[in-house]
């Protein structure tokens, strides 16, 4: 009987991913990728990030924790050791003087092979939302170090003083080197709760239009954040140029801790299931 059961949540969840591609007057869909395949990445469309990355985070990226299975992207977290295979014990920088990371994820990106300069970008994903989570959709520019480089995030989801938050945000470069200029939608977890008691265990689709007048960020159709090109412009370091005006590629990572708080150790593994990934562009019409 338990077979049984267990096979049909496999069907329903199998089913539920197999979502027809929107067409939106106006738009074609230049690049999809609908994760309908068992096992790897398609590695001429994406690539991974590897080791300690960004940000202090405590997990370890590595490929083997992004897989296809059942027509999703699955970006599992696992509490497991992993040897710093830079480590330096001499060294004050914590991606080297740390000798292991207790967990592993992966963070997946389209860098030098899928940019795009404008578009309707659409991802349709199911976050984990338990305490150490900091999953994130989000964008950057192909030029330029961060931030002058540009900075979109569709979606990111952690804690603000303890309290569960999903974001949108635009972030460019100001003066000097690292100082960011941020536009960002704050949206209490709960909001959505109250919406429906059980929002965190559904797939969603975050949005974005940007074209050469704005960004605006959506989740469920709703807008979260609307940020003006005119605005988003570099300071000195950034040669006052204008980061939205340049191609940008996708990041889609699951993070642990830092900012997702302190992870629960039940959680574990963590999974971030993303069905598919769209990008239109306008037909001109």
């Amino acid at each position: 009987m338990s077979f049984v059961v267990f096979s049909l949540l496999g069907l329903v969840q199998c089913r539920q991913a197999e979502q027809p591609v929107k067409q939106y007057p106006g738009w074609k869909l230049v690049w999809h990728d609908e994760f309908d395949r068992d096992g790897h990445l398609n590695e001429d469309w994406w690539m991974y990030e590897n080791g300690f990355v960004r940000n202090k985070e405590l997990q370890w990226y590595q490929p083997e924790n992004a897989f296809c299975e059942d027509g999703l992207l699955v970006i599992e977290a696992r509490k497991e050791r992993k040897t710093n295979t830079a480590y330096d014990e001499h060294s004050e920088n914590w991606r080297f003087n740390r000798p292991f990371a207790e967990y592993t994820s992966s963070c997946v990106k389209t860098r030098m092979k899928k940019e795009f300069l404008y578009g309707r970008f659409e991802i349709r994903a199911k976050i984990p939302t338990r305490s150490g989570a900091w999953p994130a959709i989000w964008t950057l520019g192909a030029d330029l170090e961060w931030p002058s480089c540009g900075e979109i995030d569709l979606m990111e989801y952690y804690r603000i003083g303890g309290v569960p938050h999903i974001l949108a945000n635009v972030a460019w470069g100001k003066d000097r080197r690292w100082d960011s200029e941020w536009r960002t939608g704050k949206t209490p977890y709960d909001y959505f709760l109250q919406k429906d008691p059980q929002w965190g265990e559904k797939f969603h689709v975050w949005r974005m239009d940007w074209d050469e007048e704005a960004v605006r960020l959506y989740l469920d159709d709703e807008l979260l954040n609307e940020v003006f090109l005119s605005e988003t412009v570099n300071g000195d370091f950034g040669q006052h140029r204008n980061p939205f005006r340049q191609p940008h590629y996708l990041l889609l990572n699951l993070a642990i801790g830092v900012s997702g708080g302190i992870p629960d150790e039940q959680a574990f593994p963590m999974r971030y299931e993303i069905d598919y990934v769209r990008v239109y562009q306008k037909t001109g019409e």
